[in-house]
């Protein structure tokens, strides 16, 4: 049983009381906005180029919103003093949510990784496909038989990113495929790539545009999970795959074994 003399212990522990609700209530309303950020990551990314992480920019940005919205409260000041009772009780508040967590209370442990505007108990998002999920503090994990470049042979059919975006119901966001699946291979064509794939018809010229390229399989894997195939967005007649050349082939398995080892993408 706690017994506080201090108010602003007080209004901490209905604070941790009702904190659950409020995180919920914040999460709805950062997902109201989230396709904003997600497109607007995307076009820095595309514009700057690839060592830009539109993960790392949404969650930034996510933070930065949530300390402006601190300025409600600040009484007109522009600096957002903490309070006193923040600064001399925090092991206090801390072991208050511990103890409310162990008797059954809703406080919810602190997941690290998880950007405002994601739902905890709510992963599916207006389209009806799942919600994409930021877990920057996690690495990407590329091992497995689906990071083995001898998959890669002359035979492996591949599609454009932007088609496996329309195929999964995600057209609307340019990108949010890469951003919900890290995990995936992609492999950014270069000029020569381009030239081909425009002369096959399977992309326009469109000069210096970024045009991706990802495995077939590992879409229509994605498509056939719990995630996507109820789905009334999903449209795999959008995939429209093709086996490239095997210099570019060969090209593809480089980039993989570069990616799997720890690598950055080359040049």
């Amino acid at each position: 049983t706690f017994s506080f003399t201090d108010p602003a212990v007080s209004m901490d522990l209905l604070r941790a009381v009702l904190q659950p609700s409020i995180n919920e209530e914040i999460r709805g309303i950062f997902n109201k906005y989230m396709k904003f950020f997600q497109k607007a990551a995307i076009n820095v990314r595309d514009n700057v180029g690839e060592e830009v992480d539109p993960e790392q920019l949404i969650q930034e940005t996510c933070r930065s919103c949530l300390e402006q919205a601190k300025l409600l409260f600040s009484d007109g000041k522009k600096v957002v003093a903490r309070l006193p009772h923040e600064q001399a009780v925090p092991k206090r508040a801390r072991q208050v949510d511990e103890e409310l967590n162990r008797r059954g209370s809703p406080v919810p442990k602190k997941r690290k990784g998880r950007p405002p505007g994601q739902s905890l108990s709510n992963d599916r998002g207006v389209s009806g496909v799942a919600a994409w999920k930021l877990k920057v503090s996690e690495p990407v994990r590329r091992d497995g038989p689906k990071w083995d470049p001898s998959r890669l042979t002359e035979t492996t059919t591949f599609v454009l990113g932007s088609r496996a975006n329309k195929a999964l119901g995600m057209g609307g966001t340019r990108g949010r495929l890469y951003i919900k699946h890290p995990h995936l291979f992609k492999y950014a064509a270069d000029p020569q790539d381009k030239h081909w794939l425009a002369e096959q018809q399977h992309m326009r010229a469109t000069g210096g545009k970024m045009a991706y390229l990802l495995i077939e399989e590992d879409i229509r894997d994605l498509a056939a999970s719990d995630d996507y195939r109820d789905s009334v967005d999903l449209r795999l007649e959008e995939l429209k795959p093709f086996v490239p050349p095997a210099w570019m082939t060969e090209k593809m398995q480089r980039h993989m074994e570069t990616l799997r080892h720890g690598g950055d993408a080359p040049p």
